[in-house]
């Protein structure tokens, strides 16, 4: 390529984007039920941060009234049926109804008037006749208003209700920001507050109002963004009974099945993981930290709407936001699948943005886009002095094409499209972007793919799911998450994601914590503890057992025999001498003095933190309180809470490890016990 054309090119500079996510007029829906209270108090909130218009709204319905009463006139009392009586009642009813709803609304509007007046917040009223939710959605779309605050429920909620026919319909209608409310006794600034992504422009807008609010409201961040990798073995499997043998050669079933294996579920993992990693640049770009706000990220699988719900009420999130619709939406749609069953079933409120935010492109291509090598070799033709320009418009061609790979002829028809008129042209990108492909040989399907082993325990939670198709799904989706951790047996830990039934859950949490493989995860109780070396046959030396009787009888000297033994077995050692328990002694002393002197220098605890590590033995408490802490600032927390050594302590009984003297070379986070 001629360096004087290459330098020609022209790459306009992408304006970095920015929104605005500031509510300055909002539309409150007010009936004085107990979800429309909250709404006029969030909708304060709101307006206290952004010094916002609050125009609050009441519909009735007095057209609807009358032609009720006209349609009831034939089965009145034969005294009212004489035609003066008859025009006297309906007068009555006319003046009843249309003065009286219109006292009714007036005082709605009186009472949220009042709400803002003390909050010092200007406030306009606005009593609409017709139908409620048609006449709500016309309000909201005058174009004075950029947010709708309303509750899930009115008047007409019965036990069991989730979320209104009003409200639905109003949701999937409106097309500004719409905030549902459904914990009449909880404030949505209470957090935390939960963001969840999926890539779309609609949910990056959602991620900088959850940013926002958290600065605002100095309450944690936790953001989220959820694959399903269990559908295709579900559908595969369902594909399998079908098919003719004949029907499968022409499908190859077997090369199509472990195509989605192997790359597909890796690559959805790959795409949600990488909207995390564009957030947590973003969290940065905010100053976040700076701020005070402590956020985190999760990666959740699973039917995306359901893995939402349950992290929002094991969060026990204040505030859900999400985009109105996802990635997948088309022109057509009113909200997403998902959107929509969050609007029905989280527990928590929820704002639906239709705002838009693209991060900026080398952001997202940093995180989500690969170059082949055949690209990168194409780059090299272009001059060092254009490559950053030539590397960010290809990257944006890529991504408007949807590609997260960038291959040579990739290159080529980008660096094309860039070119001046009359230079269509490039030898070198050409000749690069017709080198021979190889085609990638697919791998046959592991033996028993599709006859997986079951556990007694996982098999006896399965029967306890009714519904027969239900069954046979949740049995795919259990195979399929055994199949990803590489095992050919389903065990209760497969199948437990899936089944909904809170009693099962709580009896399998309770068990695991009394098969515990961690000595400091049970706190006191050893009895129920199993140690590694329940499946070695390791000798302990006389000398050696009479000092581990020196130690007090109970949770020291258990712990200790446990330790001592998972230690031997990870060194291979078939005999314990006296020489090796004194050494694992030392460690254990050394450490936790040491760790001892330090609590509290780095962190500041809270005394419910302090006084759940009291009941562990002397030797190990201040080990035990280093390593809390030392888990408090993976997690990017400012302090030890109760919350947080409760975690730090799941995940030891998770993860099954012994915790020693951080200078130990047998302290290694890949030597598992």
């Amino acid at each position: 390529m001629p360096q004087s054309n290459t330098a020609s090119l022209e790459i306009p500079e992408q304006e970095v984007p920015k929104l605005e996510t500031a509510y300055r007029s909002i539309l409150l829906a007010v009936d004085s039920s107990d979800h429309s209270n909250r709404a006029t108090d969030d909708a304060i909130e709101l307006g206290t941060l952004y010094q916002s218009v609050i125009t609050a709204s009441h519909v009735y319905a007095a057209k609807m009234h009358d032609m009720r009463f006209k349609q009831m006139e034939g089965g009145l009392p034969e005294q009212f049926k004489e035609e003066d009586e008859l025009e006297r009642q309906r007068d009555i009813h006319d003046s009843l109804i249309t003065k009286g709803l219109s006292i009714i609304t007036d005082s709605y509007l009186i009472q949220a008037e009042q709400a803002c007046d003390k909050a010092d917040l200007d406030f306009k009223g606005r009593s609409l006749e017709g139908k409620n939710y048609k006449t709500l959605v016309d309000e909201a779309h005058n174009g004075q208003y950029d947010l709708l605050v309303m509750g899930s429920l009115g008047l007409g909620a019965i036990q069991g209700s989730t979320i209104g026919t009003v409200c639905e319909r109003v949701v999937r209608r409106s097309k500004i920001d719409t905030l549902v409310i459904k914990q009449p006794e909880r404030s949505i600034k209470e957090g935390p507050i939960v963001a969840a992504i999926d890539g779309s422009k609609q949910s990056y807008a959602a991620l900088i109002s959850a940013f926002n609010l958290a600065k605002e409201w100095r309450v944690p961040l936790h953001i989220v963004s959820a694959f399903d990798p269990y559908y295709h073995y579900v559908a595969f499997n369902r594909i399998a009974g079908v098919l003719s043998d004949e029907a499968g050669k022409v499908f190859r079933f077997k090369e199509q099945e472990q195509l989605h294996e192997e790359i597909i579920d890796d690559g959805l993992a790959k795409i949600y993981q990488s909207h995390l990693e564009v957030a947590e640049q973003l969290a940065e770009e905010y100053r976040l930290k700076d701020s005070g706000v402590s956020f985190e990220t999760h990666l959740l699988t699973g039917k995306p709407h359901h893995a939402i719900e349950q992290y929002v009420e094991e969060a026990k999130a204040s505030l859900l936001i999400i985009g109105k619709i996802g990635i997948h939406c088309d022109d057509e749609l009113d909200i997403g699948g998902n959107s929509e069953n969050l609007l029905r079933n989280s527990s928590c409120a929820l704002l639906l943005t239709q705002r838009e935010f693209t991060p900026r492109v080398e952001m997202v291509a940093e995180s989500t886009t690969t170059w082949s090598t055949q690209a990168e070799d194409a780059m090299t033709h272009i001059p060092p002095f254009v490559q950053n320009m030539a590397r960010t418009a290809i990257l944006r061609y890529a991504q408007s094409e949807g590609h997260t790979v960038i291959t040579a002829s990739i290159v080529e028809q980008a660096t094309k499209n860039m070119c001046p008129a009359g230079m269509k042209n490039l030898d070198n990108l050409v000749d690069a972007a017709t080198e021979a492909k190889s085609v990638r040989k697919i791998k046959t399907p592991t033996a028993g793919a599709f006859n997986m082993q079951w556990s007694k325990e996982a098999d006896e939670m399965l029967l306890q799911v009714s519904d027969t198709t239900l069954r046979h799904n949740t049995k795919m989706r259990a195979e399929k998450r055994a199949l990803t951790e590489k095992s050919t047996l389903v065990e209760v830990d497969h199948i437990l994601p899936f089944v909904i039934n809170p009693t099962l859950k709580s009896k399998h949490k309770e068990e695991q914590k009394k098969t515990s493989k961690c000595p400091f995860a049970s706190m006191g109780d050893m009895s129920g503890v199993t140690a590694p070396s329940d499946s070695i046959d390791l000798l302990w030396e006389k000398e050696a057992l009479e000092r581990l009787k020196q130690i007090p009888e109970g949770t020291s000297r258990d712990m200790t025999q446990k330790a001592t033994n998972a230690i031997a077995q990870q060194q291979a050692i078939k005999k314990i001498d006296l020489a090796f328990l004194e050494n694992i002694l030392n460690i254990f002393n050394s450490g936790s003095k040491q760790a001892a002197k330090d609590i509290g220098k780095t962190l500041p605890w809270d005394e419910d933190a302090q006084a759940s590590i009291s009941k562990a033995p002397p030797m190990v408490q201040g080990m035990l309180a280093r390593e809390i802490e030392a888990y408090a600032k993976r997690e990017k927390r400012s302090r030890v809470d109760l919350k947080t050594a409760e975690e730090a302590k799941q995940h030891w009984a998770d993860e099954g490890q012994f915790h020693l003297d951080p200078n130990d070379p047998r302290n290694n986070p890949r030597n598992k016990s």
